[in-house]
């Protein structure tokens, strides 16, 4: 259980004031105590994630993916260069630890394209009890979304990051093979789907799109169709107040309208999408009013930098007070992503069951969860 992990320390934090370099070093030290050292129920070099049930959530499994691990490695290198050498030392060794990892979820018939769960022997929620029947059955298609996560972790060289978006290429919405599980104004886009899977049905997230893109956009590829209409996607779903409204529709995998914002923001910080930024002051607008009402430091912490990486001073924004990494960071019951069974099935039934909270999952990393609060303090520092 995460308790396992968790080492007590409290303190009070006012991100907006007391953003310091001892306290970025405290919490790297943190996350690098909390990545694994040696296997146990988890490979080595990975930070454990959890998963609960929507109908028995305080029994948590550990869940063994990349997902949080890349995310975490990811997110942490590109906040390294504001960092002293002492903190990007760490850094390197968290990810020198991480990457040898990331092999265990690769593809065994492409190169380069990750699963979310193991791929030398298949797992389907590890640890899941009776759910571990479907290892015997069936296996998770690779997606889009982990893969771009784990090569932008590993830095990969501009030639493999071209082969993986022609790759890519093969996997979208098309005529003959149409989405039926998501809004209708969304269904003419040729888009890519979330599954490299050729016998999964076509799947829209908006977040994972925002990812995709993001990869598109920091290795400076050519955009095809699929960049623009993914792109499209993104602008109408906005447009139609449904990252605030219908997240499990848009993004089934992320669902919260804070995550959404938190992604549109990380892919309009590399640089400008006329698009997008023509949303911009209305995006900052709902991530306002969402930070004002929010109760959840988790929550707060994410529209937060959002809005930072959007342009707004991190003085303006509401306080945000962290009287303990344990309970307020560590084991917040705010869950950054889930998986949903529903997801898959036609539009309808996808509301009824997803609604149902029948097949739901949460998934929580507390190692993330204070790299979100790194991101913050960091994107705090450079406004000074």
């Amino acid at each position: 259980m995460r308790s396992k992990y968790l080492l007590l320390l409290c303190l009070v934090i006012s991100l907006q004031l007391s953003a310091s370099d001892s306290l970025i070093t405290v919490l790297l030290k943190r996350v690098a105590a909390l990545q694994v050292k040696q296997y146990d129920a988890f490979p080595a070099g990975a930070f454990p994630s959890y998963r609960s049930y929507a109908y028995n959530q305080h029994v948590e499994k550990a869940d063994i993916n990349p997902f949080y691990t890349g995310l975490i490695v990811f997110t942490l290198q590109r906040l390294q260069k504001d960092w002293n050498p002492e903190q990007q030392a760490i850094v390197a060794n968290i990810t020198r630890q991480a990457l040898p990892m990331f092999s265990k979820f690769e593809s065994r018939k492409h190169p380069h394209i990750y699963n979310f769960w193991p791929t030398d022997t298949v797992k389907v929620f590890p640890n899941g009890g009776w759910l571990n029947w479907f290892d015997r059955k069936h296996s998770l298609a690779n997606d889009l979304d982990d893969t771009v996560i784990m090569l932008l972790a590993m830095n990969s060289d501009a030639a493999t990051a071209a082969y993986v978006h022609d790759f890519m290429q093969a996997y979208i919405n098309t005529p003959k093979k149409r989405i039926v599980n998501t809004k209708k104004y969304l269904a003419g886009f040729g888009a890519y789907s979330t599954w490299f899977g050729v016998k999964m049905p076509i799947d829209f997230d908006v977040c994972a799109l925002s990812n995709v893109l993001y990869f598109v956009q920091e290795y400076q590829l050519k955009w095809t169709a699929a960049d623009s209409a993914s792109l499209q996607v993104l602008v109408h779903a906005i447009d139609q107040n449904d990252h605030l409204q219908d997240g499990a529709f848009i993004s089934p995998h992320y669902e919260k309208p804070a995550v959404i914002l938190y992604h549109l923001a990380r892919l309009m910080s590399i640089k400008p999408i006329p698009l997008l930024e023509e949303r911009k002051p209305l995006l900052i607008q709902q991530a306002k009013t969402l930070l004002q009402k929010s109760s959840s430091s988790i929550e707060s912490i994410i529209l937060s930098t959002a809005l930072v990486k959007w342009g707004e001073d991190p003085e303006s924004l509401k306080q945000i007070k962290v009287r303990s990494l344990v309970k307020d960071i560590e084991s917040t019951d705010f869950s950054f992503f889930n998986a949903n069974m529903a997801t898959f099935l036609p539009a309808p039934w996808k509301r009824g069951l997803g609604a149902s909270r029948i097949g739901y999952f949460s998934y929580f990393c507390p190692a993330y969860n204070n790299v979100l609060l790194l991101e913050l303090l960091t994107l705090s520092m450079k406004h000074r």
